[in-house]
């Protein structure tokens, strides 16, 4: 199903995908640690957080994501270009975006690559996956 030239469903799986992604990065098996350390949390700050409304905020956020890169690279790009494109956006835009309020608020070099590491990964699965249903 397509609405305004977007397939609908690569949308939402895309979707579904960057933000599974993201609980897998920043689990305990993979980033976890070294993101609490370099935003200045701890195991407590978790537990306390309302986590109803920041996991239904960050599924909203990576459906708009999903949506933005399905509006930009069109109805029927290859998976490598879109693949490829997501990638820039993670990297290019994202990244070099957080490395200049990084740099500006003096947040930790780790913090930097966690966060830049994982928007460049989710930006490239959401290409992959518009462009491989398209």
């Amino acid at each position: 199903m397509y609405v305004f030239e977007v397939n609908i469903f690569a949308v939402l799986l895309s979707a579904i995908g960057s933000f599974v992604l993201g609980g897998m990065w920043y689990s305990p098996l993979m980033f976890q640690q070294a993101w609490l350390e370099g935003a200045g949390l701890t195991e407590l700050d978790l537990k306390s957080a309302n986590h109803k409304l920041i996991f239904l905020g960050a599924f909203a956020f990576c459906l708009l994501a999903s949506i933005g890169v399905a509006l930009t690279v069109g109805k029927s790009p290859s998976a490598l270009d879109a693949m490829l494109y997501g990638m820039g956006i993670g990297i290019v835009f994202v990244s070099t975006s957080f490395g200049v309020s990084y740099l500006f608020e003096q947040r930790p070099l780790k913090l930097f690559l966690v966060n830049a590491g994982y928007h460049t990964l989710q930006f490239t699965l959401i290409g992959f996956v518009i462009g491989s249903l398209n």
